[in-house]
C-alpha cells in the first residue's frame, strides 16, 4: 500500500503542479480571496537518524518552508485558524497552520532555529509527563520556555500519552487534569488546543475532551479543517521520511475540503470490519462521480454514489494496528479543472 499510496500522490501532485504557477499569478500580493478552511500540517522528529517512520529529513524539511515562503501561502498560528473557523470567520485561500507533536530535542534544536528564519508561526503539542521525566530526545521545560518567550504555541497531548481509545473517560479525565496543572506550573497557561495522541479516540473521549475546555481538537488523519467538520476531530497531514517529499507537502497546502455531513462510522473503533463508510456532501462541489477513495494496503477501492450520499466499500477487513481510507475529487470552478484537489482522510481502527 506504500507504494501505491506514494504512486498515487505523486500523479496528483504532478498534476497539481502544472497549475501552480498559474494558481500564484492569480493571487493578490499576500492574501487571495476569502476561504472557510485551512490545511495544518504535522511533524514530530527532524534531522534523526533510524527513525524514519517519525522522522522528516532536514532537507525535506528546508524545502517545504522554502514552498511557503515563496508560494501564495500565508502561515498563521492555529489558534487563529481554528478560532476564525469556529466562528464563521473568512480566512485567506491557502491558510496554513504548522504543528509539532512530542517536543522532541530535534524540535528545539532543528526545527525551531529554521522556523524562526522565516517567522512562521508553530504550535507545540506536549505530553507532560515525557517532560517532567527529562526522557532522553526530548526538549525540556527550560527549552519550551524559551521557546513560548519568543512566540511559541502550545497545546495539550496528555500527561502519558496514551492510546486513548483503550481508556475509560475517567482516566482520560484525569489525563487531562493532570497535564492542564503541569501547563499551569511550567508555561503559566492552560491549554486551549488539544491534539490526540497517534490520533486515536472514541466519541466518548472526544466528547469528554470537549468538556473538559479546550476548544478544538486534532486527529492524524489526513484532510483539510472546514466548517462542516467537528471541531474536536479536526484533521492534519502528517509528514514523515516516506510521505515528506516536496510533491506531497505542495498537494497538502494546495488542497481543498470534501465538505462531509453524516459520517458512519461515527467512532473509527470498529465493531464492524471492513467498515460500511459512507457520507453525504450537500454542497456543489462538482460530478461526485469524480470520488476516488484508497485504503491503506488495498489501494482504490470501490466508491458508490447515491445522489449526494457516498458510500464506500472494501474488498477485505483492514487489518495491522490501524489502517485508513482517504477520499479524492478534483476542484472544479464553472465545470473546468482547476488542478486543485479535495481531500477527505479517516483513520480506523480494527
Amino acid at each position: 500500500m506504500l507504494n501505491a499510496n506514494l504512486a498515487f500522490v505523486n500523479q496528483i501532485a504532478r498534476r497539481a503542479s502544472r497549475f501552480l504557477l498559474a494558481v500564484m499569478m492569480s493571487c493578490t500580493a499576500g492574501v487571495a480571496m476569502a476561504a472557510d478552511h485551512a490545511s495544518v500540517v504535522m511533524y514530530h522528529r527532524f534531522g534523526a537518524v533510524n527513525l524514519p517512520s517519525t522522522n522528516t529529513t532536514l532537507e525535506q524539511f528546508e524545502s517545504h518552508l522554502a514552498e511557503l515562503a515563496s508560494g501564495p501561502y500565508q502561515v498563521m498560528p492555529l489558534i487563529d485558524i481554528t478560532t476564525a473557523i469556529i466562528n464563521g470567520e473568512e480566512l485567506p485561500d491557502y491558510a496554513v497552520a504548522i504543528t509539532v507533536d512530542d517536543a522532541f530535542i530535534s524540535l528545539y534544536k532543528e526545527a525551531w532555529p529554521r522556523l524562526k528564519e522565516y517567522g512562521f508561526p508553530v504550535t507545540v503539542f506536549v505530553a507532560t509527563n515525557a517532560i517532567d521525566r527529562g526522557l532522553r530526545g526530548y526538549a525540556s521545560w527550560d527549552q519550551l520556555r524559551e521557546m513560548q518567550a519568543q512566540g511559541v504555541d502550545f497545546g495539550s497531548q496528555t500527561h502519558t500519552h496514551p492510546h486513548m481509545h483503550r481508556i475509560d473517560v475517567e482516566t482520560g479525565r484525569q489525563e487531562i487534569l493532570t497535564s492542564n496543572n503541569r501547563f499551569i506550573e511550567e508555561l503559566g497557561i492552560k491549554p486551549q488546543l488539544f491534539a490526540y495522541p497517534y490520533g486515536e479516540y472514541t466519541p466518548e473521549i472526544r466528547d469528554m475532551i470537549k468538556e473538559s475546555g479546550f476548544i478544538a481538537a486534532f486527529g492524524q488523519h489526513s484532510g483539510i479543517m472546514h466548517k462542516t467538520q467537528n471541531h474536536f476531530e479536526f484533521p492534519r497531514f502528517a509528514f514523515n521520511e516516506a510521505y515528506g517529499d516536496l510533491n506531497r507537502f505542495k498537494l497538502a497546502i494546495n488542497a481543498l475540503p470534501i465538505p462531509a455531513v453524516d459520517v458512519s462510522p461515527e467512532s473509527m473503533v470498529l465493531d464492524e470490519n471492513p467498515p460500511l463508510y459512507g457520507f453525504t456532501i450537500n454542497e456543489e462541489i462538482g460530478p461526485l462521480n469524480r470520488v476516488a477513495c484508497f485504503a491503506s494496503r488495498m489501494g482504490k477501492v470501490q466508491t458508490i454514489v447515491l445522489d449526494r450520499r457516498i458510500e464506500v466499500r472494501l474488498p477485505d477487513a483492514i487489518t495491522g494496528t490501524r489502517g485508513r481510507i482517504n477520499c479524492t475529487m478534483p476542484h472544479f470552478v464553472n465545470g473546468e479543472e482547476t488542478g486543485r484537489w479535495r481531500w477527505l482522510g479517516r483513520q480506523w481502527l480494527p
